[in-house]
């Protein structure tokens, strides 16, 4: 089976490429393990070295790699350039912290001395998605093979050339050839290499589907797995809150990369002293952003990822509707060519709409009205979701009293969710379970021994 690649604003083939077979995914496989046992013997400071290399070709490349994001899946070029900027921000945090994160902890104990280390635990496979194509998979590597671990890539199938220069630039810039390699494979191949004995560990960012079938796959060989997976990510604006700033920013919140992102900001629940004047705001802010060609520069969001996916969303967008949602601003399926979506806004949605129960993957916010500040908090958890959330508030005690209660992975005040190197990422109930980046990330995919000596 071939896999292939396909511009989202246009529709035109870009190129072809064949699976890799499973003959050369069992080499792949056998000489990763070889690299990473010499790997996992190099000292930190050897494993910054082609880190650091890594994080100065991304910077070089940025735009190379910007117009190659925007081809394969639609990213306007200025963001595209920032996700490769942000890549090489995660590549030289974890060169410079790594060091830190995993030293020996000395603990007492009956002992002579007792201490707690934190060893590799071998190769990692790495099930990415699209919407990020090259941020996912850095957030991966960086962490990971700074522990001394090797990695895997299994890709999505719609953007294998970003998929392979990743691999390219790992390898110019001085990583073991075979530390870390993209493998060109289905999803159907993935449980296989997960049962495989080289294989130590599993890491998805998907679909609740996908990350079913890998969290069943590692549990069934009895591995360890990080899963990050789908978000309906609530945005509740409490009657004292600066509407202009939140409406602001709930606009971007909501389109970041086209509305494709697990932590867009997904449902907007107001508190009824502020509704009205909240959903004027945030319509004429999402009004105002461009809809168009991932490679003009003016552009602020390019198409969603595949005409499939576009379909798929304006099919929940017609449910809602006809379950007695609010069409406020577009909402219809543009002319032309492309899996273009105009910017849109439904309000008047109530519980058990599909607009509040689903995650809706594109640039759609949801409207829901609350009576109170504490139902506010009640429909934000009325979800089997639970990645990011955010709170605006001015007054400092509702906030202390309200984020203990508001159950996602991470709780942003007065601001958009957003991932950042420094700081632990992942979510609870249907969004998975484990953490990405900061100091639980670098420790997911690490034997936390214990030494005791008399």
């Amino acid at each position: 089976m071939a896999i292939e690649t396909v511009n989202p604003a246009t529709g035109e083939r870009l190129a072809t490429y064949p699976e890799t077979a499973p003959a050369e995914v069992d080499r792949i496989l056998g000489a990763a393990v070889e690299a990473q046992r010499a790997w996992a013997r190099a000292s930190f400071a050897e494993r910054a070295l082609p880190m650091r290399k890594v994080a100065a070709l991304l910077r070089e490349r940025a735009p190379e790699y910007a117009k190659l994001m925007a081809l394969e899946m639609g990213k306007p070029l200025k963001d595209g350039a920032a996700e490769v900027t942000k890549c090489a921000w995660v590549c030289e945090y974890y060169a410079g912290s790594a060091a830190a994160h995993l030293a020996p902890r000395e603990e007492p104990s009956d002992a002579g001395r007792s201490y707690v280390r934190f060893d590799p635990l071998g190769v990692v496979l790495a099930v990415m998605p699209w919407n990020f194509p090259f941020w996912q998979v850095f957030r991966f590597i960086a962490p990971h093979l700074m522990a001394g671990n090797g990695g895997l890539l299994k890709h999505a199938s719609n953007v294998p050339q970003c998929a392979l220069a990743i691999e390219r630039v790992m390898h110019d810039a001085g990583f073991p050839r075979d530390l870390f390699r993209t493998l060109l494979v289905g999803a159907g191949a993935v449980a296989g290499i997960i049962r495989d004995p080289r294989v130590a560990a599993a890491t998805i960012t998907g679909s609740e589907p996908a990350g079913r079938s890998v969290a069943e796959a590692a549990g069934r060989a009895l591995k360890p797995s990080v899963l990050e997976l789908g978000g309906s990510d609530p945005f509740i604006v409490l009657a004292d809150a600066d509407l202009d700033a939140a409406a602001k920013t709930g606009a971007v919140a909501r389109t970041v990369n086209a509305g494709q992102s697990c932590i867009c900001a997904k449902r907007f629940i107001v508190e009824a002293p502020v509704h009205d004047a909240f959903l004027s705001r945030l319509t004429e802010a999402m009004r105002a952003i461009r809809v168009g060609d991932p490679l003009d520069p003016a552009t602020d969001i390019g198409p969603q990822a595949r005409r499939e996916l576009r379909d798929e969303l304006h099919g929940q967008v017609t449910q809602a509707i006809g379950e007695g949602a609010r069409a406020v601003l577009g909402c219809t399926v543009p002319a032309g060519p492309g899996a273009f979506y105009p910017v849109s806004v439904l309000a008047d949605v109530r519980p058990g709409n599909v607009a509040a129960r689903e995650e809706l993957f594109g640039p759609v916010a949801v409207v829901i009205r609350a009576e109170t500040a504490d139902q506010a908090v009640a429909i934000a958890n009325d979800s089997r979701f639970g990645l990011g959330a955010s709170l605006w508030t001015r007054d400092p005690a509702q906030v202390e009293r309200l984020v203990p209660r508001i159950e996602a992975g991470a709780v942003f005040v007065n601001g958009l969710v957003k991932s950042d190197p420094r700081l632990p990422f992942g979510g609870v109930k249907s969004s998975g379970y484990g953490r990405e980046l900061g100091l639980e990330g670098i420790r997911a995919f690490v034997n936390v021994k214990t030494v005791w000596i008399r």
